[in-house]
């Protein structure tokens, strides 16, 4: 059975996420995602972020039908998760230097494969919530 693992913040979930969770389930049997808690995306993106509670955003993603399983975790990375769980495949969003994602290392010297999909980036959790925000405060003002 291979194993393949991504992760991330998945705070508004959008079409890029569920194009790579798609392509990422194509790659094994078993699709485990690993999401940020609350608070490792605060330390991440900052105040205001996340925008869907860590509960809502379990749920959206245990709800994708390539997803098998979802793991919470509270560190920056997910090095932890990734040595616990010992995937086959490892996988991140495009533009993401290979050596560069954390617990490459520990899934290549197991024998597995690190994968960054070269396909352009064309959506992005941050832009939309910058996006939404500024419509907002222009909203506020009419």
């Amino acid at each position: 059975m291979t194993r393949v693992f991504t992760n991330g913040c998945f705070d508004l979930l959008h079409r890029g996420h569920i194009r790579l969770l798609e392509f990422a389930a194509s790659l094994g049997d078993e699709l485990i995602v690993g999401i940020n808690s609350d608070a490792s995306v605060r330390k991440l993106k900052g105040p205001g972020r996340p925008v869907v509670p860590c509960e809502d955003r379990v749920a959206m993603l245990q709800a994708v039908r390539w997803v098998d399983r979802v793991y919470v975790f509270d560190e920056p990375t997910p090095e932890g998760l990734i040595a616990e769980l010992q995937p086959d495949v490892l996988i991140k969003g495009p533009g993401i230097d290979p050596g560069r994602i954390p617990g490459a290392d520990l899934v290549t010297r197991r024998g597995g494969i690190v994968v960054v999909p070269d396909w352009e980036i064309k959506h992005s959790t941050t832009k939309l919530i910058k996006e939404l925000r500024c419509k907002s405060a222009q909203c506020g003002r009419a």
